[in-house]
């Protein structure tokens, strides 16, 4: 029977998985259970997508040559990103920790199909980036499967796509959207890190909100 609504408990536990939800860094180097990611890949897997067009992409990188390539070109990134930052902010930027590749057990590389047969075309005729929409809605439901079970997970930005494609030799059309870490948290805490830092608080939510 398909539910019209949840109970009360249910969906305070839904709150609070996200409120919960963090971008961790800091991992145990544990691996997870045996199927335990297969799992969570299956779960987001039912996201919503343009046009059922289910453009998403998840290439598992276990080769040890490939993981050390990718960390390497992260942390190259990471120095050139840190360019852009002086004297206070520089200091700032250099004490975040902004990946947990060395120590997570799995790193998932995600990619977008920008024209999947799945879907015909529907609904992105004038909004061909729905489909990497798309593709964020099924990390951030990876996001929170994860979370719901434990194992924490961590998005890092700091790469060029062209290199991420070569360097995992996956088809031209695919669109690097993530590279993410996971595994079990090395501790936990009730403030988001760059919060936790003083690198950005999170804004009121009347700041987000207009009425036209």
């Amino acid at each position: 029977m398909i539910p019209t609504s949840f109970p009360p408990a249910f969906v305070d536990d839904l709150d609070r998985l996200l409120t919960w939800r963090r971008d961790v860094r800091h991992f145990q180097t544990m691996p997870l259970p045996d199927g335990t990611l297969d799992h969570l890949l299956d779960l987001a897997c039912l996201a919503p997508s343009v046009g059922n067009s289910q453009p998403w992409r998840f290439v598992q990188v276990r080769s040890e040559e490939r993981r050390r390539a990718s960390i390497a070109h992260v942390d190259a990134e990471n120095r050139r990103a840190a360019a852009i930052y002086q004297d206070e902010a520089q200091a700032a930027y250099d004490a975040l920790k902004l990946h947990g590749l060395r120590e997570a057990p799995e790193h998932v590389a995600v990619f977008c199909q920008l024209d999947p047969e799945a879907g015909h075309g529907l609904g992105r005729q004038t909004m061909p980036e729905t489909t990497v929409y798309s593709v964020v809605m099924a990390i951030h439901t990876l996001w929170l499967t994860a979370r719901a079970i434990g194992v924490r997970m961590g998005w890092v930005s700091i790469v060029d796509p062209a290199s991420m494609n070569a360097l995992l030799d996956v088809p031209e059309d695919w669109r690097f959207v993530a590279l993410i870490c996971l595994g079990y948290p090395e501790q936990e805490s009730d403030t988001p890190e760059l919060v936790r830092r003083h690198w950005q608080d999170r804004l009121p939510a009347d700041q987000t909100r207009f009425i036209r």
